[in-house]
């Protein structure tokens, strides 16, 4: 899947509501079942909701067939710093940040800059 194809899954997503461990556009969706769907790749369950566990996510990533990216790329699954011991997922639209955001309750597009320090970057093998 190329990278526009990933923003435009993710876009379609924009106004779905939040739920924790949400998978579906229809069922709600939470930043990981967010990238997951958007980038067409199943996505695990039974991780904490608030950890800091970037290896974990390191090695799902690339076990979905993600390489890690240099740069940025509209399409790129994002990982950030979101607080203190605290991660988050999105993907990067180009222009800013499509994610599952908690607090309003809902899938949005973020404008750039993005909101919090990107600690890790994957894309599909094939850009």
């Amino acid at each position: 899947m190329s990278g526009a194809e990933v923003v435009a899954r993710a876009r379609a997503a924009i106004g779905v509501r939040f739920r924790p461990r949400g998978r579906t556009p229809a069922g709600g969706l939470d930043c990981v079942g967010l990238v997951g769907w958007a980038h067409g790749r199943a996505v695990p369950g039974g991780y904490a909701m608030r950890s800091g566990d970037v290896a974990r996510v390191r090695a799902v990533a690339t076990g979905a067939g993600l390489v890690a990216g240099e740069g940025r790329r509209a399409g790129d699954l994002v990982l950030l710093a979101s607080g203190a011991g605290q991660i988050h997922l999105g993907i990067d639209s180009g222009t800013g940040l499509i994610h599952a955001d908690a607090m309003l309750g809902r899938v949005v597009e973020r404008p750039d800059p993005l909101p919090w320090p990107v600690i890790g970057r994957w894309r599909t093998r094939e850009e």
